[in-house]
């Protein structure tokens, strides 16, 4: 009876301390993992965002797209009211008329004068004529240069895409009143979508420029693959600000607790899972798989 009980005391105890190593075994695993592998779960999808401004104002007659609309490059998104700059047309093309005529005018008089004899005509005078006339051809290209320009304010009332995309956040509104480089309108540009991590500092050592990335998307069973493009080499330090003369801004108090600067990690994406849409700023996880090779170099020094 009492080996009996022995033995089953030795048993739970064994059973116990090969739970217990386990899992202090799975924890310290687990724990290298999170502290020395190069993963984050703040990744953020981004893309390159243009931003659509006028070069010229007025009413917006027009509005030709609606919002999330996919549009190709050259393709009308609005148009401003065209009336005063077909008049602004008229009207520079008249000045470009009447300083034409003032030209052959002059050049018609200093052509006279350079005809006439000495006697009849004195040699300032035949300058100031020649001189005239130069001065009245100069008016007349200035008159052809504000009729372009002129025409070209009235090309410019038709605002296109500069780039193949989608139209977000569209706001604009037909009767709106735009200024001239006033944002009204984003264009998300086609296949300019990666991702940026946010690596914690002391993980940036495990992390070489062309390694394999894996994103696995928030919430689903996705998973985009790309490769490390670049490193930022700099964000801003909140703690070197500067007062009004310039001099530093310490802050006096400092924390115990100091939370690992996240540096931007930028992923180029390779191939993105069929039936995935792109956001720009879904969330995912990153995971960055390190060459082999690399890993042999840093074990070697």
């Amino acid at each position: 009876m009492n080996k009996n009980n022995k033995l089953s005391k030795l048993l739970r105890f064994l059973i116990t301390f090969f739970i217990v190593s386990l899992a202090v075994f799975l924890g310290l695993m687990l724990w290298e993992n999170y502290m020395n592998t190069p993963w984050t779960r703040d990744g953020r999808v981004r893309a390159d965002v243009v931003m659509i401004a006028p070069d010229v104002g007025g009413l917006v007659s027009r509005v030709a797209v609606v919002d999330n609309q996919f549009v190709k490059k050259g393709e009308l998104l609005y148009q401003i009211d065209t009336e005063r700059f077909h008049h602004a047309v008229h009207q520079a093309d008249a000045v470009a008329k009447t300083r034409k005529a003032e030209y052959e005018m002059k050049k018609h008089q200093a052509q006279r004068r350079r005809d006439a004899g000495d006697e009849v005509v004195s040699a300032e005078s035949r300058d100031d004529a020649y001189y005239d006339a130069q001065m009245a051809y100069a008016r007349y290209e200035e008159a052809l240069t504000q009729v372009e320009t002129a025409k070209l304010n009235l090309e410019r009332s038709s605002v296109r895409a500069p780039v193949e995309g989608w139209v977000s956040n569209l706001l604009l509104r037909r009767g709106d009143y735009i200024d001239i480089g006033e944002k009204h309108m984003a264009l998300i540009t086609k296949g300019s979508f990666w991702v940026y991590g946010y690596f914690e500092e002391h993980k940036l050592s495990l992390i070489h420029i062309g390694d394999k990335a894996e994103m696995k998307m928030l919430g689903t069973k996705y998973v985009i693959k790309g490769h490390v493009e670049s490193i930022a080499k700099g964000i801003s330090d909140r703690d070197n600000v500067t007062d009004g003369r310039l001099l530093a801004n310490v802050n006096p108090i400092f924390t115990w607790v100091r939370l690992a600067q996240r540096i931007p990690v930028r992923i180029h994406i390779d191939e993105v899972p069929k039936g995935l849409t792109l956001s720009a700023g879904m969330t995912c996880s990153v995971s960055i798989l390190p060459n082999k090779f690399d890993q042999r170099s840093a074990h070697k020094q």
